[in-house]
Parts: C-alpha cells; structure tokens; sequence
C-alpha cells in the first residue's frame, strides 16, 4: 500500500473511532439523565390532602393527656356553666387506625361522659360527639356533629351541623343547636382548638397546651381502662 493510501486509511479510523466514542459518551449521559429522572421519581412525596395530615397532626399524641382553658364563653348564660371552673382534659386514646379514626375524650371535671370521634371520609373529616351516661349507656343527645364543607388545612378543621344531627336536636328541644359550626385546630407541640359557633354570636373554645402533658385521666364512660 503506497503512502497515500496508508495515511486516508488511518484517517478513516480515526474518525469511526471518534464517532464510537461519541455515540457511547451519548448513550452515557442518557442513562446518567433516566437514572436522575428515576431517583428523582423515587424521592417525590405528593402532598398529603389538609385532612390527612390534620389527623396525622393529632395522632402525633396519641396516649397523651393535656389540660385546657376556656378562652372564649359568649354570650355569658344566666344559668350556671358546666364548663367554667372544671378542669378540662382532652386523651388522644382512640389511635388504632390514627389515619382512619381519632377517639378523644373530652372530661370536664369528674364529667367523663363526653369523647370527640374524627373519623376520615372520602371528601375530607367527620367529627361526631359520643355522648354516655355513667353506666355507659347512651346519652339522648349523642353522635351529633357533621361533615367538612371544604378541604380546611393541615391546622384548621370545620364542621357544620349535618341534617341527622339537626333532627336530632329539633326532637330534643335543642333548637338553638341546628345552626351549630364546630372547628378544631391543632398545632403539633403547641396547641389543640376546640370552638363552637353560631350565627348571631355564640362562641364557645377552649384551648389546650400540647406542650405540656398531665397525667392521664380515667376512661370515658362506657370504655374499658387501656392496658
């Protein structure tokens, strides 16, 4: 082979060997991107809906117990309170499917009759009042409560009366309580919110320190002690 030919033959392979390298430095950098895109997938958490991670909030204490105060009582009724000056104790106890269903007492006093029920729906939370005389039957007035309206947030929770409840009253004489709104707020560490409203100025809340736990208070009525 002469000297011309030798040298046209080199460059040739010099050039298939540069393309080859070039493919393969291609393909590199497509499986380093597939792999990022994979990991990246991997990592990715969608948001949790406001009351999923409402109920995920409040089970972050579930088996404690936390003291409350009245922070609000309007309008003052001529009739003596059953809430004011009782120690008000809320147990997150009820915690055998925190994502389901939250079962918390309310005790007022030596009252140990009342326990909030917030149980997950296909569009968002229930909230229900287990009421229970001391034997454990149940109250005339129990399970009243509704359904949220909106999506609420991860803090913030609201309940307008559901029709079951309103008939509920309305054979009870409870007139006043068909337009009732309850919320809840939770802060995880900081603060637990429990209001009632209604049209026309009624505002009942009290407010619980999370911070600090207290010693845990007998079983509602009805239920068994927790081992």
């Amino acid at each position: 082979m002469n000297t011309t030919l030798r040298n046209l033959s080199l460059a040739a392979l010099a050039l298939a060997l540069s393309a080859c390298i070039g493919i393969d430095d291609t393909d590199d950098q497509g499986d380093n991107a597939a792999a990022q895109a994979d990991a990246a997938a991997e990592d990715f958490e969608p948001a949790a809906a406001p009351a999923d991670a409402f109920m995920a909030a409040l089970a972050t204490h579930c088996g404690q117990a936390y003291e409350g105060r009245i922070v609000a009582n309007e309008p003052k009724s001529p009739e003596p309170d059953a809430f004011e000056g009782q120690r008000l104790v809320m147990h997150v106890r009820g915690c055998d499917d925190p994502a389901e269903e939250l079962r918390v007492p309310f005790h007022v006093g030596d009252d140990h009759s009342r326990t909030w029920v917030l149980t997950r729906t296909g569009s968002g939370l229930r909230l229900k009042h287990d009421h229970r005389h001391e034997d454990g039957s149940d109250d005339a007035v129990t399970m009243y409560g509704g359904d949220t309206a909106s999506a609420g947030t991860a803090v913030r929770q609201e309940f307008p009366v559901d029709a079951e409840s309103i008939a509920m009253f309305e054979k009870e004489g409870l007139s006043a309580s068909v337009t009732n709104t309850w919320a809840m707020e939770v802060e995880p560490g900081r603060r637990f919110l429990y209001e009632l409203t209604r049209p026309g100025g009624r505002e009942f809340k009290v407010e619980f320190d999370l911070a600090v736990p207290v010693d845990l208070p007998p079983p509602p009525w009805g239920n068994a002690p927790q081992e």
